[in-house]
């Protein structure tokens, strides 16, 4: 009998803003393996015949290495379990999905994806803050404070530039790197930023601040992960005060 992955995103937090679909794959599943993020009350969705494993890392805790994980999902897919791999958010961004895919392919599984509510969505939501506006902002991006290369940052520069709102995940200890990069190529420190922690929980907070204080800040508020940073850049930001549009063009 062949196995089954399926991967659920479980949405920031609140149980309730799961789908229909993730409820009654969670109550279908075998093997549940969970992250740190997923919300207690999600678990109690399981059926009393599934096995439930906690599968997650926090900063600097060790916890589960991702090698561990995908071999945990190839042992389950081997024996024909059907395994609910619940990530926060929606499995797709930054969920690591493509290697436990990979495992169910080379499993010869059944795979499925159920979407959840992504964190940056979740955070623009609890604020009221738009993330596109029809005559400043034309874009949306998702990127992220963390690269897989020590000492290589991710191209932050390419990202926000005038018409877009980009949305870090895995920042907070980035901030100043983030600031000082942005500025660098001219990018105004007058910009709205807006930190939101632990979207979608009770105990949401907001920080707001601007490009030339990020990093300020997130020191002085103790800004802590899970955080979203959104930084907006509409259209008509002025870059005067720069002195370095042609850094943009």
């Amino acid at each position: 009998m062949k196995g089954k992955l399926t991967l659920i995103g479980c949405g920031p937090g609140a149980a309730d803003l799961l789908t229909l679909r993730a409820i009654q794959r969670i109550k279908t599943a075998d093997l549940i393996l969970y992250d740190r993020l997923v919300d207690p009350e999600v678990l109690s969705f399981a059926s009393s015949d599934s096995t439930l494993e906690y599968v997650g890392k926090g900063c600097g805790d060790g916890g589960r290495q991702q090698v561990d994980i995908n071999a945990r999902i190839s042992e389950a897919l081997s024996q024909g379990l059907t395994v609910a791999r619940l990530k926060s958010g929606d499995p797709m961004v930054f969920g690591r999905a493509s290697e436990e895919l990979a495992i169910a392919v080379s499993k010869d599984a059944e795979i499925e994806m159920v979407p959840g509510v992504t964190s940056a969505l979740a955070a623009a939501s609890e604020w009221s803050i738009p993330i596109t506006e029809r005559a400043e902002l034309q874009s949306f991006v998702v990127t992220t404070g963390k690269s897989s290369k020590d000492g290589k940052d991710p191209d932050w520069c390419s990202v926000v530039r005038p018409g877009v709102c980009a949305a870090f995940y895995m920042s907070v200890a980035q901030s100043w790197r983030i600031q000082t990069a942005l500025m660098a190529k001219g990018v105004p420190g007058s910009l709205q930023c807006d930190w939101i922690e632990n979207a979608g929980k009770p105990n949401v907070r907001h920080v707001s601040s601007r490009l030339d204080r990020l990093a300020m800040d997130a020191r002085e508020h103790a800004v802590k992960n899970p955080a979203i940073l959104l930084i907006r850049y509409p259209l008509s930001a002025s870059i005067a005060d720069t002195g370095q549009a042609s850094e943009l063009a």
